[in-house]
């Protein structure tokens, strides 16, 4: 079992940046594959970013490439996501994410995470 708690939502401007945190709390194996997802109003949750918790290996939408960063703190046990140059499409409610992995490996896609956070509101206005 893992427990997630998103947290630094809030509003900005676009080309202004936000840093959104999960603090995650629970087994270790639980928690192999972590990602970020977002719902914006009237759309179907999608793919953000993911990483391999204990290797650090990412992948992230198309959509937010070279814009936002995911990164794990281990110390603090808290995944991040830096989010720089927003864009009014951005916003959306967002999702943090955890899951054991699927045979060593870990996807851009929801249904392969079992475990939720609440979510953060992020809205950006233009």
């Amino acid at each position: 079992q893992v427990q997630l708690v998103e947290s630094g939502g809030g509003s900005v401007q676009a080309g202004g940046s936000l840093r959104l945190s999960c603090a995650v709390s629970g087994d270790t194996y639980s928690r192999y594959c972590m990602g970020w997802f977002r719902q914006a109003p009237g759309k179907e949750r999608e793919a953000v970013a993911r990483i391999k918790f204990s290797e650090g290996r990412t992948r992230y939408a198309d959509s937010v490439k070279g814009r936002f960063i995911i990164s794990q703190d281990n110390a603090q046990n808290t995944l991040n996501l830096q989010m720089n140059s927003l864009k009014s499409e951005d916003t959306a409610m967002y999702y943090c994410a955890a899951d054991p992995g699927r045979g060593g490996y870990c996807f851009l896609a929801e249904i392969t995470y079992s475990y939720w956070g609440q979510g953060t509101q992020v809205t950006v206005s233009s």
